[in-house]
């Protein structure tokens, strides 16, 4: 159960009235949102750093995709009150619960690529 989502937003809630799969890509299927929780398994990540390991991202697209994972209750964003201002992002409970579900994706990207690569 996710209870750290304030709101759902329209597309998870539709999804949650169909199937559970399609839930699951209604907050997980963005452009980048499994390699930012691929890179925030390994712990709390300052934006840029996370900017650096997940590519060739936009900031106007990984800043979109991290408020809607942080509104989804897959991410928490903590900034810190210094001077300069620290923003770090991490998984909550809920997101730290799809390790397994990454390193099935994982493997199975590893099989694909070399049966069809």
């Amino acid at each position: 159960m996710i209870t750290e989502a304030t709101e759902v937003r329209v597309p998870v809630r539709r999804a949650m009235e169909v199937c559970p799969v399609e839930v699951a890509v209604a907050v997980l299927g963005g452009a980048w949102k499994m390699t930012v929780v691929k890179n925030l398994l390994d712990g709390p990540l300052r934006y840029g750093e996370l900017r650096r390991r997940v590519g060739d991202v936009t900031p106007r697209v990984l800043t979109r995709q991290l408020r809607e994972l942080e509104q989804d209750g897959i991410v928490t964003r903590h900034a810190y009150a210094e001077v300069p201002p620290r923003v770090e992002y991490s998984l909550t409970s809920t997101g730290a619960g799809l390790r397994d579900f990454v390193a099935e994706l994982n493997r199975w990207g590893d099989e694909y690529a070399r049966r069809f690569g």
